[in-house]
């Protein structure tokens, strides 16, 4: 089978390899759709955290079940599937509590071990779950949204409250269609100004602001009644919007950090407790927050199709991914196919 091979930075390898074998447990499944995440970007770019090289990216997958084990999965054979990434040890403590989203032992697929940029990947069938509604393109996107239901379960945001989402990027897209679902206000934050219009005239957000064009603060201010804020999610991987984050939060607010960076995050201690803010790290999404993002793709409070720009097929990969990461080319969401 072909699979493309991250070998360091900037660097991606089309290789010939074995396919996998199916173990008990398991499934073989024939990828057929691959979405490409800030994580494949920033660890194409040498900057992702807990990412050793080489490796074969790619989690954000959807497929056909061509191969099982164990006799009690041979009804999964044929079903078009999505992949739960996030391969949890079930016995630290974060998982006895039913947190595995951020197990003590975590490997996620494309991260920890080797990912979907291939035409076949051997994955648990406890992590495989079936769709007969979905189409292949929303499946392949199911996870990246469940980011965005996981930031926003975590924040419990009420209907009618303002959040703030910092970041268009698909992720931000994301947390803004759940908090929508969910009856909040919602007011969208980026420095790109096709992106802030997309987010209003496709995915409905109640407002934009550009930072560069307005006080921002002012502007939620303006919104809710003369305060800030009632829940800040970040999501741009940006150290320093991150920190200047912490100034749209309203008194008694919430702030979560959806982005991971490799950097410092530093605050002002003072402000923090005269607010009483509550900071939360949201990581990763459970089946819970799966199994609410289909519900609500079934619905079309997500249209996360919306949100594809770009296409390639998997050879092209090596070749597209360095005009994907730039942002001259307004990449939203690209999307890699692969025809067997």
């Amino acid at each position: 089978m072909e699979v493309l091979i991250c070998s360091k930075p900037q660097h991606l390898e089309l290789r010939h390899a074995s396919k996998p074998e199916c173990a008990s447990g398991h499934a073989v499944v024939r990828i057929r759709r691959i979405g490409i995440c800030g994580t494949d970007i920033h660890a194409y770019g040498g900057n992702q955290p807990y990412f050793e090289y080489p490796r074969v990216l790619g989690h954000e997958l959807a497929g056909e079940i061509v191969e099982v084990a164990d006799d009690h999965d041979q009804h999964l054979l044929g079903k078009q599937v999505y992949v739960i990434p996030y391969l949890h040890c079930g016995e630290c403590r974060a998982c006895q509590q039913h947190k595995t989203n951020c197990c003590q032992n975590m490997q996620v697929i494309g991260v920890h071990q080797d990912g979907g940029m291939a035409e076949y990947l051997a994955v648990p069938t406890t992590h495989l779950v079936v769709s007969e509604t979905l189409s292949i393109d929303q499946l392949a996107l199911v996870e990246c949204m469940a980011i965005g239901a996981h930031a926003v379960r975590r924040s419990v945001l009420q209907a009618d409250e303002l959040a703030v989402i910092v970041g268009a990027g698909p992720i931000g897209m994301g947390v803004l269609q759940v908090a929508k679902s969910q009856g909040a206000r919602t007011l969208m934050v980026d420095t790109n100004p096709s992106r802030l219009a997309f987010c209003r005239d496709v995915l409905g957000a109640d407002a934009v602001a550009n930072p560069q064009e307005v006080e921002v603060a002012a502007q939620i201010s303006k919104l809710n009644g003369g305060a800030l804020a009632d829940v800040v999610f970040d999501a741009t991987g940006s150290p320093r919007a991150m920190e200047a984050g912490f100034d749209l939060v309203g008194h008694g607010g919430c702030y979560v950090l959806v982005s991971i960076v490799k950097a410092d995050i530093t605050f002002s201690d003072p402000d923090f407790h005269k607010k009483e803010l509550t900071l939360i790290g949201s990581r990763n999404a459970t089946r819970e927050d799966f199994d609410s993002v289909v519900s609500l793709m079934d619905s079309g409070d997500i249209n996360a199709e919306a949100m594809i720009t770009h296409r390639a097929y998997l050879a092209d990969v090596p070749a597209q991914m360095p005009q994907w990461c730039d942002p001259a080319n307004q990449v939203i969401k690209a999307m890699i196919s692969i025809d067997h």
